[in-house]
């Protein structure tokens, strides 16, 4: 067995693309998410993100779960993809929701990095973050979700000092992606849908796939002297102002 990597989040839009990219370029893909679902990887772990937050026992037992499926090579990658999008007005947020959006977005990935740490420098391997466009420049509504995937910018760029030439880490900040739960919030808007992508100096939103690739660069060794970068794959619209005129 080479090269293996665990992605979260794995039956969401971005995780399936994930899952299917590095199974097609010749890795062993541990998926994992909450519930059973068609992310297609070669093995798949059914956790919580949240309780691995909160039950150090339930933690224990995950890292034992993925550690069972590497040998003396220890694991190549590791993809936190995995999020929750809780909306909401600053008057409306209430402190639940900021406990759910940081345990899930930032809290996670780094117990994730830490518990599996010594797979990782076995392996002198690597980690991605899936931050967000949201992590620069965000919306109303946006307050917890915004606040947790800059953070999580923040702790790549953290974590890359001070894990040096162990480990490197990166995040992506992806755009508007067409994931099956974007696309279903516009069915029946195809006007409003075409605004979105007219937005984008690019003309469109990104392709799951087109997120995958970035990650599956990142790992590579053609990403070798890169470490504590958020690269933006958002089709342009971080750079583009919209002024009325």
């Amino acid at each position: 067995m080479s090269r293996t990597i665990l992605i979260t989040g794995a039956n969401g839009g971005i995780g399936q693309a994930l899952c299917r990219t590095f199974l097609e370029a010749g890795y062993y893909v541990i998926a994992s998410d909450k519930s059973a679902g068609n992310c297609g990887g070669n093995a798949f772990i059914q956790a919580d993100i949240e309780t691995i937050c909160n039950d150090s026992e339930y933690r224990t037992d995950f890292f034992a779960k993925v550690c069972s499926y590497l040998d003396e090579q220890g694991l190549f990658a590791l993809v936190n993809n995995a999020a929750i999008q809780i909306l909401g007005k600053t008057e409306e947020i209430q402190l639940n929701h900021w406990r759910q959006t940081l345990d899930t977005n930032l809290v996670a990935p780094f117990l994730l990095i830490q518990g599996l740490l010594p797979e990782l420098k076995k392996a002198k391997g690597s980690v991605v973050n899936i931050a967000s466009v949201h992590a620069i420049n965000t919306k109303p509504g946006f307050v917890c979700y915004a606040t947790s995937k800059s953070a999580l910018v923040g702790m790549t760029k953290a974590m890359a000092v001070d894990l040096g030439a162990d480990v490197r880490i990166n995040a992506i900040c992806p755009g508007a992606t067409a994931t099956p739960m974007l696309l279903a919030g516009f069915e029946g808007k195809e006007q409003e849908f075409q605004q979105l992508s007219n937005m984008h100096p690019l003309g469109r939103i990104a392709q799951p796939e087109e997120i995958a690739n970035v990650a599956l660069f990142l790992v590579s060794q053609q990403a070798s002297f890169i470490t504590g970068a958020s690269l933006s794959v958002d089709g342009g619209i971080g750079i583009r102002l919209h002024d009325p005129v």
